[in-house]
């Protein structure tokens, strides 16, 4: 199997597949809830305050700062809700993002719009990036939170996250960005980034599903979203201490590998890109003329019906992705490649294809290879129906 679906999810990293067996192991024989009082309770605790701290030091942060989370998306929502609401400022109504942020995003913001916040959602340029100058003209008075991801999960395109959190730190305007994407693909710490508020997830980065945080920078209030204790009352629920350990020993090899990788996915990146060009007409690269993470391609097939060549492709043994994972299924086109500015038509012929730790140049070659072949077929396809 070719996996090119890495933003999607990405597989375990193998250390982590046996830390987390081990883990389990040592659950069966010494089980504890790390709010217990009791021997085991407080060596679950230990483990959980070390995880803390191992993420803090990966991100550059403090250990308070650290809030976990059960997802990213958990993450947004709570960055978004318990930070707009903890605000508790009626001359601030407002909440500014672009139109290309995760649904996790999207949905947060939409829920506050019905309770009657106001919503800004700007639109990026065709290159896909957001400008600063257009979400920085938003952030007046009335403003009391700005979201911009870090890295947008279909294009891979960075976007201004510095720029725009400097202002709105100048201007009193909480600033939150979704580092999902970017976390292990390129350096991001709390500190460098200007940011208040950043979500991240475990299981795209060598982790497992169902872990995340929220850094929370000193003195920025959020209300949890479930009541509860943990996390320093930022949220409810017994914390998942072995998965914890995981997400902390994921991001400290996804980081420390992070020069060498970046470079050699972007070399396998950019490789893709340029022969598919070269061997296949009718071929547009979403975004490439914006700066990127190394390992993203979006790529439009001018004329051809993405769900077709997607079909293909997996019967091939090759998985690509046909936008945003949670959109799979969906007949609607990208929100984020329309906001682009792309039709429906083309947004229904665009693939994702995003690298991984996994990724090898005999995958890349072999992906190539059926593209070339059943990108006729999916644009006859396509005319078929037209």
């Amino acid at each position: 199997m070719a996996y090119f679906d890495h933003n999607a999810t990405t597989p375990l990293w193998p250390e982590v597949a046996e830390a987390l067996c081990a883990a389990h192991r040592l659950g069966v024989g010494s089980p504890g809830n790390p709010s217990s009082v009791h021997r085991n309770g407080r060596a679950a605790r230990a483990r959980l305050d070390a995880a803390r701290e191992r993420v803090a030091k990966a991100l550059g942060c403090q250990p308070r700062e650290v809030c976990f989370t059960g997802s990213g998306s958990e993450a947004d929502a709570l960055a978004l809700r318990g930070a707009f609401l903890a605000r508790k400022d009626t001359a601030r109504h407002r909440v500014v993002t672009s139109a290309i942020e995760h649904p996790a995003v999207l949905g947060t913001v939409k829920q506050l719009e019905a309770e009657g916040v106001e919503v800004v959602r700007v639109a990026p340029g065709p290159d896909g990036r957001v400008p600063a100058s257009a979400i920085i003209s938003q952030l007046g008075p009335g403003t009391a939170l700005c979201s911009l991801m870090w890295a947008n999960n279909e294009t891979g395109v960075l976007q201004p996250v510095a720029e725009v959190a400097k202002v709105c730190r100048e201007r009193g305007v909480l600033f939150h960005t979704d580092a999902v994407q970017a976390v292990g693909k390129v350096a991001v710490t709390l500190e460098a980034s200007g940011a208040d508020l950043v979500s991240l997830s475990a299981h795209k980065l060598g982790g497992p599903a169902g872990v995340g945080a929220l850094l929370v920078r000193r003195g920025v209030p959020v209300q949890a979203l479930v009541p509860g204790h943990a996390e320093d009352g930022r949220r409810g629920g017994t914390s998942n201490v072995p998965y914890l350990e995981a997400l902390a020993l994921a991001l400290e090899l996804a980081t420390g590998r992070l020069g060498a990788e970046s470079a050699r996915l972007a070399g396998l990146r950019d490789r893709f890109e340029r022969e598919l060009c070269e061997q296949v007409t009718g071929v547009t690269v979403n975004g490439a003329k914006a700066p990127r993470v190394p390992n993203t391609s979006s790529v439009t097939f001018a004329g051809a019906d993405g769900e077709a060549l997607l079909i293909a492709l997996d019967l091939e043994g090759i998985c690509a992705s046909a936008g945003a994972a949670c959109a799979s299924g969906s007949v609607t086109p990208s929100h984020v490649l329309t906001a682009m500015g792309l039709s429906t038509a083309q947004a229904h012929g665009s693939l994702r294809f995003s690298l991984g730790a996994t990724t090898t140049g005999e995958e890349v070659d072999r992906v190539l290879a059926a593209l070339v072949t059943h990108v006729p077929k999916a644009r006859a396809a396509a005319a078929s129906v037209a």
